[in-house]
């Protein structure tokens, strides 16, 4: 009887590590020969130019990607490309209030996106992202500037990543 209880707990115990499988905890789908990314600098096309808001975007997809995977950032040749700019950058008017002006603003940002994997061209992605941050219309923008850019770089970073090396 106890060979027969050692059976059953062996190929229990092979199936749950078989369905177990390869996981990552940050969810992400990398091809194991994939060891190095490039992040090109997204340049601000939108109508609308804030000094330092391409390279603080840029930046910040670099840093999300480091400290999500274990990949190496290369300035050029990498086994993964990020490419793209900013296209769009403006505020309108969001709620009205009885007086018929804005009680809210919102800022929404786009950024056009080209992923290149030079292991697997079949994973090459290129997409349009956006995000925006509502604010009190008595706040002025420039008060919010820099929380409403965390926000929105966040957000859409993260989707970039999702859409790219999550694959979700």
């Amino acid at each position: 009887m106890s060979k027969v209880k050692y059976i059953i707990i062996a190929i229990l115990a092979i199936t749950l590590c078989q369905g177990c499988g390869v996981y990552s905890f940050t969810g992400t789908n990398i091809s194991p020969n994939t060891k190095t990314f490039q992040v090109n600098f997204f340049q601000n096309q939108s109508p609308r130019i804030f000094p330092g808001a391409d390279q603080r975007f840029t930046n910040q997809l670099q840093d999300l990607i480091l400290n999500q995977t274990n990949l190496d950032l290369v300035t050029s040749g990498g086994d993964i490309i990020y490419e793209g700019e900013i296209v769009q950058d403006y505020v309108a008017p969001n709620t009205a209030t009885s007086n018929i002006t804005a009680a809210q603003n919102r800022l929404t940002i786009a950024v056009n996106m080209r992923f290149y994997d030079t292991k697997d061209s079949t994973q090459d992605l290129e997409q349009r992202f956006s995000f925006f941050f509502d604010y009190p219309a008595s706040q002025s923008e420039n008060a919010v500037r820099d929380e409403a850019l965390q926000i929105i770089y966040e957000r859409i970073t993260q989707d970039m990543f999702n859409a790219t090396l999550a694959r979700w």
